[in-house]
Formats: structure tokens, C-alpha cells, sequence
């Protein structure tokens, strides 16, 4: 039998804007602030009331431009103030958004631009050479390029380089006002999809995960529901104080930090990007109260000397998730603080399942590296194959789990979307967990063959595609190895005969064809042959095997 949650929370039919602001015109706070721009938090900020009344005017002026219901509309940026309006415009105006990762080349920007069949590209200034060339690529008009920024705050943007300014997009104060978003009161349509969060899946390119309303709605009070939790949670409430630098594109940083803070009423300190410096400086100066982390981060807390130089005293949960992590590092992280103030845990989630699916009752005690147990109206269970469950404990196999959270499908891709979705609503993760004897998931390893680079989805088979096309490389095989606590994409290649190339000259090779992430740091390796089965299969164990040697080695003579 699965295991189900204990806990049962009501999840209802809605828009994810009525979960959040109550209804069009139910009074908001104007004073209390909801999203502040942490360089300048004093001037650069949105009040609860400011932000549905942006949002609302920008879902107005994208409906007067033309905008029909479950048209995408793609935004290429960083962190901004005004990332959750444009996410909540779009929503609010019956269209789908996406946000693209803003370290993206063209070439992978135009492929989401082309896989979503975006009618905008909303695209940061910083960004707009990348965004004007993916447009070309993907067939998209310049016209349909607006540049993004926060000068609307201040009356400050402008077009440039004959791409009109989002601004153009944003409707008067008093049309915002009268604006109504659809009540999606049925279950018909609380499975309207409002977001397409793109994720390779257990394997492949990237593929847009269709969310819907009734998937948000439910991930976000999932989450929120672990908070109350706590016995003093009302007092815990009164403090909070969050601090985003994880990027906003990304299902994590959306879920916490766009729906549940405003849930939740918590500040929410923005930051355009990821700063070791700064993100414990802005937690010293505000009083962060929550850090939401990934793996690389804890590691960085754990061992930079530089932490000891910042008073962390005001927070109270340290969580992370999107990657596997060892529990030394987080009992490292622990005792920056009193003994028994902060307890590290770890969660688990997938893009398909909104967010997150697996988590901790924050009373509980975790002195392992436990992702917890299934959230609220969230089952799992552990597969031996297809048809075959594992009932008994400390055993391995496949985690499959269902939920309201569960994607609708992949977007356009009835394939990929049966090929990881059962009929009955079983999600096929590809992890491979096990059960301890306290009912405690652990997620031990990945049957496919995704590379989780800080956080961020690689995969393979893109990466040798782009390295078939070097001239002097006849077979490549990539995987990802572990350096340091952050896993890394380790190219080995088989040269044509007579043909010779160094490692630098192959890992300079993907300098401009991909974003950071997805370039070749966990080294090159020259063989022979890349190990196949009979099919011709990568046989990715093997090289995993090789991998773990070679590290070792280069470790010992260290």
C-alpha cells in the first residue's frame, strides 16, 4: 500500500490570484510591505495592495494589446521587483507564463521561445542582445520583444534597440482597478494551466510542464500547511522575514516566494542574483528569519570562514532542496548556531509535481539526510518495476508519487507526458528512495540520467549533441561527478582516427553554446570506446564507476 500523508488540509477550486489577494477589490494592506528590493528597501517596494493593483493593470493592458486566453508570454530575467507582477499579469489575464533561465545563450533561449509558442518575449535589458537574437531564431517579430526592467517604478525605462518597453503593456491605475480576473470556481476549470515551468524530465530536452491553478493552489497551502506546524506559529508569523536569491523562473522560488509569502504575509527581500557576500549581509541587516537554500549554499555555509563575520542570530529555519545533500554538511551549517537552534532539513520535489512533495513536520528531529514524509493529501510508495511495489522497509527502488500537485502533462508532448505519468495519476520520478524504519523517505540516487548542476537541470544528451558537432570527436558520453559537494557534467570522448584535441580545447568548444551550468567542469576524459550495451546504450553506470576512481585518485595524490 502507499504511504499517505497524514494529514488532510482543503484544497479549493480557485484562481491561484483568489488564493492570494481574496478577490479583485477585497481590501489589502498598504502599509505592510510584501516584496522589497534588497539594495534599496526603503524607496523600491510593493505593498500587498500595489501588487495586485500592478498585476491587475498589467493583465488589462496584455488584453488590450491583443493577449487571448492560454497565450504564453516568456520572460527572460533575473530576480526583479517585478517578477511575481509579470507572472501574475499573465496569470491574471487568462495567459500562460514561462520564465527562462536569464543565463541562457540564444540558442537555448530560442528553443523555449519556439517549444511554447510564445506570442511576447519579455526580456531583461541586460539580456537584450540574447533576447533579440533567440527572437530571430524562433521566428518572433522584434515588435514582440519588450524590454524589461523596473523603471516603471519611477517612470524611468524606455524602448531600446527597436524593441517597445514593457511599460507599453501596463494599462492606467483606474483601468487596473476595474479589472476582473475569471473565477475558476469548478474542478474544469481550477485545471486551466497557468505556468509552464520547463524541465528535462527524467531524461531529454527540456519539456514545459503544464501546471495548473488547482496544482498551485495546492502546492502553495502543501507548503504553508508545514509552517503551521509550529506551535508558536503565530508568533513565528509576526517575525518572518525571507530572503530570495534563488532564481525566480525556477518552480522553488516561485512556489515559496511568490504564492506562500504572500500567503503567509512574509516579507520577501529580493535579490537580482545569487551573493554569498551579500546574501548574509542582507540576513544580518533585515533579520532573516527563513533560509531557503540549495546544496551548494549549505556547502558554502559550512566551510566559507567568512560566516563567522555575520550575526545570523534572527533566523530560525535553515531548509534546502532541488539536490541531494550529505548530512555532515548540514550538522556543519547547525552549529554556527546554539546547540538545538537550527536543525538543517531537507526536502524533496520536482518541476512535474509543482514544487515539492515530500517534507518535515517542523517539530520533528532529522539527524539524517531524510527528505521527510509525504505533505499533506500526498502519497508515495517505492516501485521494484512497473508493476511492482516494495512494502518492505531499508529497501530500494523507484519513488513514484501522486498528489493535487501533480502536473497536468508535459506541454505538447503526450509521449513524454504517459511515458512519466501513469493513468491513475502516478508520477514516475526516476529517483531511486528507499523507506527507513521511522517512515522516513530517502532519496539515494538517480535512475535517470539528469546531472543536477547547483540546482539546475542538465541534461546528457543535449550536451553530447553539442559535442558530436566538434570535428574532431567521433563518440562522446556525459555524466555528472560529484567535486566538492556540487555535481558537475565530465565529458568522455573517443577522437576520430588521426584527429587530436586537449580537454581545454573541447571544454572551450561550449563557451557560448550553453549557459554556465551546462559546461564541461567535471573535466574530459579520452577512451577508447564509450561502453555500450548491445542496443548501443550508454552504459552511464560504468563511466559513474570510472568516474568515482579517477576522483579518488586525483583525491589521494592531493
Amino acid at each position: 500500500m502507499p504511504y499517505k500523508s497524514r494529514w488532510t488540509i482543503d484544497i479549493p477550486n480557485t484562481h491561484l490570484a483568489s488564493i492570494l489577494f481574496k478577490s479583485p477589490t477585497a481590501p489589502l494592506s498598504q502599509t505592510h510591505k510584501c516584496f522589497l528590493e534588497a539594495a534599496r528597501p526603503e524607496t523600491h517596494y510593493l505593498t500587498p495592495h500595489d501588487y495586485r493593483l500592478w498585476s491587475q493593470r498589467f493583465a488589462a493592458g496584455l488584453l488590450k494589446s491583443g493577449l487571448q486566453p492560454g497565450d504564453r508570454v516568456l520572460l527572460f530575467s533575473g530576480n526583479d521587483l517585478f517578477f511575481p507582477v509579470v507572472l501574475m499579469g499573465i496569470v491574471m489575464a487568462g495567459g500562460i507564463f514561462s520564465g527562462a533561465n536569464p543565463t541562457y545563450v540564444a540558442r537555448e533561449l530560442a528553443f523555449q521561445l519556439q517549444d511554447s509558442g510564445a506570442k511576447y518575449l519579455i526580456c531583461a535589458a541586460g539580456s537584450l542582445d540574447t533576447g533579440i537574437e533567440a527572437a530571430k531564431l524562433a521566428g518572433l517579430p522584434r515588435e514582440s520583444v519588450y524590454v524589461f526592467d523596473n523603471g516603471v517604478y519611477d517612470n524611468t525605462g524606455s524602448a531600446k534597440d527597436g524593441c517597445p518597453y514593457w511599460g507599453d503593456l501596463i494599462a492606467s491605475p483606474e483601468e487596473g482597478a476595474k479589472f476582473v480576473w475569471d473565477e475558476l470556481s469548478t474542478p474544469e476549470l481550477a485545471d486551466r494551466t497557468l505556468v509552464l515551468n520547463y524541465s528535462s524530465g527524467t531524461t531529454g530536452r527540456p519539456k514545459g510542464v503544464e501546471i495548473t491553478h488547482k496544482n498551485y493552489t495546492a502546492n502553495m497551502l502543501q507548503y504553508t500547511h508545514l509552517l503551521t506546524l509550529y506551535p508558536d506559529y503565530e508568533s513565528r508569523k509576526e517575525r518572518m522575514r525571507w530572503l530570495c536569491f534563488l532564481p525566480m523562473y525556477h518552480a522553488m522560488a516561485q512556489t515559496i516566494f511568490i504564492a506562500a509569502a504572500i500567503y503567509h504575509e512574509a516579507p520577501v527581500y529580493i535579490m537580482p542574483k545569487f551573493d554569498f557576500v551579500k546574501m548574509l549581509e542582507y540576513t544580518q541587516q533585515f533579520k532573516i528569519t527563513a533560509l531557503i537554500l540549495v546544496p551548494p549554499v549549505i556547502v558554502m555555509l559550512a566551510k566559507h570562514p567568512i560566516v563567522k563575520n555575520y550575526d545570523l542570530s534572527s533566523v530560525e529555519n535553515v531548509a534546502s532542496g532541488a539536490a541531494p545533500l550529505g548530512r555532515e554538511v548540514c550538522a556543519d551549517v547547525e552549529k554556527l548556531w546554539p546547540a538545538g537552534v537550527i536543525n538543517v532539513k531537507q526536502g524533496w520535489g520536482m518541476t512535474e509535481a509543482t514544487c515539492s512533495v515530500l517534507g518535515w513536520d517542523p517539530t520533528e528531529t532529522s539527524d539524517s539526510a531524510s527528505v521527510g514524509e509525504p505533505n499533506a493529501n500526498c502519497e508515495a510508495k517505492i516501485m521494484a518495476d512497473e508493476n511492482t511495489e516494495i512494502m518492505a522497509r531499508n529497501q530500494r527502488g523507484e519513488l513514484w508519487v501522486r498528489g493535487q500537485n501533480v502536473m497536468k502533462g508535459y506541454w505538447r508532448n503526450p509521449k513524454a507526458t504517459k511515458e512519466t505519468k501513469t493513468d491513475d495519476g502516478w508520477l514516475r520520478t526516476g529517483d531511486i528512495a528507499y523507506v527507513d524504519d521511522r517512515g522516513k523517505f530517502h532519496v539515494v540516487d538517480r535512475m535517470k540520467e539528469l546531472i543536477k548542476v547547483k540546482g539546475n537541470q542538465v541534461a546528457p544528451a543535449e550536451l553530447e549533441a553539442l559535442l558530436l558537432e566538434h570535428p574532431a570527436i567521433a563518440d562522446v558520453a556525459v555524466i555528472g561527478v560529484t567535486i566538492n559537494h556540487d555535481e558537475r557534467p565530465r565529458a568522455y570522448v573517443v577522437l576520430n582516427s588521426g584527429q587530436s584535441a586537449t580537454s581545454e580545447e573541447i571544454t572551450s568548444f561550449m563557451d557560448g553554446k550553453v549557459s554556465a551550468t551546462k559546461r564541461i567542469t567535471g573535466g574530459v576524459v579520452f577512451l577508447e570506446t564509450i561502453p555500450k550495451n548491445p542496443s548501443g546504450k550508454i552504459l552511464r553506470t560504468v563511466l559513474r564507476e570510472q568516474a568515482q576512481a579517477e576522483l579518488k585518485g586525483v583525491t589521494a595524490k592531493l
